[in-house]
């Protein structure tokens, strides 16, 4: 599933080609996404310039006049600039065509993404009870501090949650908790402040790093501009089941964990 650096790359790579081009109109194939596409998006998108792009936790933004398409790409979509000429293929489910000849083509094998407009994006039901931004200013050692005070549940599951920290998933939560000696299952409660300051760093940088490769193509995941990304070269944990450790050649081991399978070296990470 594309996470937040696959997401944040692919708002990078569209926003030079998109933001400030008029939506001509709005082509759409298939309606049955995670949620049925809109009867009205179109009319609600056609006629509006693309003021901004933007991203919350694993949503793109797209901003107009009248409000914000939410994009999620779900398992396996992605949303590419192409121009209209191009005909689509198969699994080529929304086109929002530009002024420019260009279009914005949802790809979803799966279906499972969705695209939602709202007047009032940060009200919406999807985005109104989100936790900080995992490279933004508030997500610190202090408010990781207080959010894990007491708390029994695993950290990765913690990490991964949603309403506490926005758009962390499974592969990077597996490589910061690496990065950080931290064990996925250890209590968030009983993980000493220093080490929770070493998560953060390591939530960071891992995510940073991703988003300067151009994120992680595992199988169907490709950029705005279609290129696959490239920092699954650069995973110390994730996918490496029974592999040596990087650091100390122990191998790796896999469980699950709130049903997502977690990785972890069992001599580096305590």
């Amino acid at each position: 599933m594309p996470e937040l650096p696959e997401v944040e790359t692919t708002r990078r790579g569209l926003a030079p080609v998109t933001v400030g081009k008029i939506i001509t109109s709005v082509a759409i194939r298939e309606r049955r996404l995670r949620w049925p596409v809109a009867r009205n998006l179109a009319a609600r998108l056609s006629g509006g310039e693309v003021l901004s792009l933007g991203r919350r936790a694993k949503y793109l933004l797209i901003n107009v006049p009248r409000g914000s398409l939410l994009v999620h790409l779900g398992m396996s979509g992605s949303l590419r600039y192409v121009a209209q000429q191009h005909a689509p293929e198969r699994h080529d489910h929304v086109d929002i065509n530009l002024s420019d000849g260009g279009c914005l083509r949802f790809n979803d094998p799966r279906r499972f993404g969705s695209m939602l407009f709202s007047a009032t994006p940060e009200r919406h039901r999807l985005l109104k009870d989100l936790g900080p931004e995992p490279l933004g200013e508030a997500f610190t050692a202090d408010y990781l501090r207080g959010v894990c005070a007491q708390r029994r549940l695993a950290i990765k599951q913690l990490l991964m949650n949603s309403r506490i920290v926005a758009g962390v998933g499974n592969i990077y939560a597996n490589e910061a908790l690496f990065r950080a000696g931290i064990r996925p299952t250890r209590p968030a409660g009983r993980i000493a402040e220093a080490r929770l300051a070493r998560l953060v760093d390591a939530t960071r940088s891992v995510l940073e790093e991703a988003l300067g490769q151009g994120g992680t193509t595992l199988r169907d995941y490709v950029g705005g501009d279609g290129r696959p990304g490239y920092f699954k070269l650069s995973l110390k944990v994730y996918d490496r089941e029974s592999l040596p450790c990087m650091a100390c050649s122990e191998p790796v081991r896999m469980r699950v964990l709130g049903q997502r399978a977690t990785y972890y070296c069992p001599r580096c990470q305590r």
